[in-house]
């Protein structure tokens, strides 16, 4: 395990527009307010994208990603993490919980999904954390690496 400490700056409270861009929507907005890392919460719904469920197999690596479609609208609880890449870009690392008629499913975001009527974010700032999201070689993912 690998930690650091930092303290909370500002604390945004979001509401999305129908048809925002998950995660897109949130990097610009931490880019244009000039966040590096912030912890975030969003609750409400999200539709018409795809999200990550798993490797196709835990034994290869680079892993070969697994996606779901996710169409209509699905009440959502998500949290994620934002950390800027090399070049600064604040990238939003976001898991959530999808459900729809009595089913759930549970991934990763990054490849995109709509907010749809009712989405809110709380997005807290840390500050005086040193944190890049890089490139491992080994796994294939952008991983979170501390100063």
């Amino acid at each position: 395990m690998k930690a650091t400490e930092g303290k909370l700056g500002r604390v945004f409270v979001i509401r999305l527009e129908e048809g925002d861009i998950v995660p897109d929507c949130i990097e610009e907005f931490a880019s244009e307010m000039n966040i590096s890392i912030a912890h975030l919460s969003m609750l409400g719904t999200l539709m018409d994208g795809e999200i990550i469920v798993g490797p196709r197999k835990t034994s290869e690596n680079p892993p070969n990603p697994m996606a779901l479609p996710i169409y209509e609208a699905h009440e959502t609880i998500a949290t994620g993490i934002i950390a800027p890449d090399k070049t600064g870009k604040p990238i939003l690392h976001i898991h959530g919980a999808l459900g729809r008629s009595g089913n759930t499913i549970t991934g990763c975001l990054r490849n995109g999904v709509k907010a749809w009527v009712c989405c809110e974010v709380i997005l807290q700032e840390i500050i005086g954390v040193d944190a890049r999201r890089l490139f491992d070689e080994k796994t294939g993912f952008t991983l979170l690496n501390l100063g």
